[in-house]
């Protein structure tokens, strides 16, 4: 779910990098404020890894083949981690497997980190909302919605810049067909994430709850 270089227009690009550091500024500035900003860098480091090497993880899905993305893990578990993470593992895919490019970095990182943000505060907001269920049925409840919401927006964000810039050299009608029938792909991906990141949390409150408290 990586837009390569050379299809959007240099005003998006420009926009995508805008919002990008917008949005890693107050990232930052609000782990900053937390007593020990530090604390999440291990977890945020080894996510981060997660997030680099499950683009590698194809799955068939006729008509495509599409790749795990996990950013509504990142969101869920690291929280405002999440964004600085997943610029970090945008950058080393782009160098090391030349999914997406240094151009469209930012553009990228909105595309996978918003929604990773969304679906972090999604799976927070069980602290608030209560559910006539255990604490783990509302755990994995709220791990799948944030699973889902992270890979769905996504998806969402990413089939329609792609549609809007389609550029005028390309046969628009076969290239529409082509992005219609990699959405329908999508479809299962997002529910096995949804499912991964439920058994995720669920397993980390098992054996180390203190990483959900936030």
């Amino acid at each position: 779910m990586h837009i390569s270089e050379g299809i959007l227009p240099s005003k998006i690009l420009i926009s995508g990098y805008v919002i990008t550091g917008v949005t890693l500024w107050y990232s930052l500035r609000q782990l900053n404020r937390q007593s020990n900003p530090s604390e999440g860098i291990p977890q945020a480091a080894l996510l981060t890894a997660a997030f680099f090497i499950a683009s590698g993880i194809q799955i068939p899905i006729p008509p495509a083949s599409v790749h795990f993305v996990l950013n509504g893990l990142l969101g869920a578990v690291l929280g405002w981690y999440g964004f600085p993470a997943i610029i970090v593992g945008l950058l080393f895919q782009a160098i090391m497997f030349g999914h997406g490019g240094l151009t469209t970095l930012g553009i990228n990182a909105v595309i996978m980190g918003i929604p990773a943000l969304i679906a972090g505060f999604l799976f927070h907001i069980r602290h608030q909302i209560k559910f006539p269920l255990r604490k783990s049925l509302s755990l994995q409840l709220f791990g799948f919605l944030a699973g889902i919401a992270g890979v769905g927006l996504s998806a969402l964000l990413f089939f329609s810049i792609v549609i809007i810039n389609l550029p005028s050299t390309l046969d628009q009608q076969l290239e529409k067909t082509a992005i219609y029938g990699l959405m329908f792909a999508h479809i299962p991906l997002i529910l096995i994430e949804g499912f991964f990141t439920a058994m995720v949390v669920s397993f980390l409150q098992r054996v180390k709850p203190e990483i959900l408290i936030n």
